[in-house]
This record gives structure tokens, sequence and C-alpha cells, in this order.
């Protein structure tokens, strides 16, 4: 039998599952390697007791998002987190902060459908992931590459460098030159520096390198004469719950 796989859903835009379906040419011939069981996107079947591959996308911000990412850890041989929410808390991590309050900033009261709410955090911190996927959205080859991993085994050793060594191959210049405060400083690589190249600085949807070094980018922002608060204020778009920040 093929290898079967299950796509959930927690908190996000669900944009990292639309890029999915974003590789046409590749689409079908990954899909007729495997028994998708499951896909919260694009059925309302039930998910199936037994799988091989768990995909997740998003954060978990409820109890009962928390108890499913542990069950589908207990159930998966491998699990893939997609996407900056499941891989740091994302967008939604910037709620962790006072996070009770938050709610009541939208709603007179909680609807149920909400749930029982926890500080917004990402999967790797809830339980233990074998392959992940950064940015905001995935990059769709990105993905394949590594759900083939996940399917087939690799021992591929996965770079940790940060983005400023692309840039350099790419012969793009630094916006730090021209006074613009940008995240490449720190950020794991592996985008190929995508934004830069279009001429917008990098936001760090990648996530902090786990080589990144926080204080000497900190003297270095200063010395382009970036304010370091701003800076560190920018790492919190992605990063709010990133244990290397």
């Amino acid at each position: 039998m093929p290898p079967r796989v299950v796509i959930v859903g927690l908190a996000s835009c669900f944009g990292c599952q639309l890029q999915i379906t974003n590789v046409e040419s590749h689409l079908l011939e990954v899909l007729g390697q495997i028994d998708l069981t499951y896909w919260q996107l694009a059925s309302s079947e039930p998910m199936p007791d037994d799988f091989d591959v768990a995909i997740i996308e998003g954060a978990v911000t409820t109890e009962e998002s928390e108890a499913l990412v542990r069950e589908l850890r207990s159930k998966a041989k491998a699990v893939v987190a997609i996407g900056a929410c499941a891989n740091t808390a994302g967008i939604p991590g910037m709620a962790a902060a006072d996070y009770r309050s938050r709610p009541t900033e939208v709603y007179a009261s909680v609807p149920e459908a909400c749930g029982s709410m926890i500080a917004p955090r990402s999967v790797p911190s809830v339980i233990d992931v074998e392959y992940r996927v950064p940015c905001c959205p995935i990059d769709p080859f990105e993905f394949i590459e590594t759900l083939t991993r996940a399917l087939y085994g690799s021992n591929a050793t996965q770079s940790t460098r940060t983005m400023c060594g692309d840039c350099k191959r790419n012969e793009t210049g630094c916006f730090y030159g021209e006074g613009t405060m940008c995240l490449g400083l720190v950020t794991l690589a592996g985008c190929g520096a995508r934004c830069v190249n279009l001429g917008r600085p990098c936001n760090g949807c990648r996530g902090i390198s786990p080589d990144a070094n926080l204080e000497s980018a900190r003297e270095s922002v200063e010395r382009y004469g970036v304010s370091v608060e701003a800076f560190d204020k920018a790492l919190e778009m992605f990063n709010q719950t990133n244990p290397h920040r």
C-alpha cells in the first residue's frame, strides 16, 4: 500500500495548504505516490485512525488543537510542520503575550467555537517533528522535496546558514547601506533571498537561524544607524515564540 498521509490545519490562513495546489505540474505525480486519506482543506470526511505521515499547518492556540497534535504525533511515523505559523507560531504568536485579554478586544463574550484558548505556540514546542518547511507562505517545491524525504527517508544535512550569504551570491545590494532595516542578518536561508531580489527587505518569515548571532547583529544594526529597538520589534512578527530569539 502507498504511504498514508493526512494534512491538518490549525490556526492559520490556510495559505500554505493552498500553496501545495500551486504545483500543478508535479501535484498529480506526488499524489500518485501516496494515499491522501485526509486533507482538511479539501474534505469534510473524518480523519482516519491510521496514517504514516502527518502534515500540520498553523499554530497551536487551543487545548483542543494541542490534544490533536499530540494525537497526530502518537500515530504518525513522521510529522511535517509547514509554514511560519506551525514552525514558530508566526502571526498567531504575536498574540502570545497577555493572550487572555485579546479576545475581549474583539468579542463581548468569547464564542464556544473558539475552544479553550491557550497562549499561541508552535507545533515543535508541543511535539517533536521530523521535518519542517518554513516561510510564509511555503515554497511548494520545498514542500515536495521535504515530503519526499518524509516518505522515503534522507540523510541530507539541512543548512542553517543565514540569508546574507544568499544575497551576496545573488549579487544584490545590502539595505543597511541605505539605512534600511533587513532581517536577513539572522534569518534562516533557503528561499534564495526572494524578497530581496524583488527589492524588499527580508521580514524574517523563515525564522531565526540557530547559527545566528543576535548580539553581533544588533551591533551591526546600530553601526548602520538603524534602531536596535525596531530590529527587535520586527523579529516579533514571525518569531514571538521562537526559542532562538
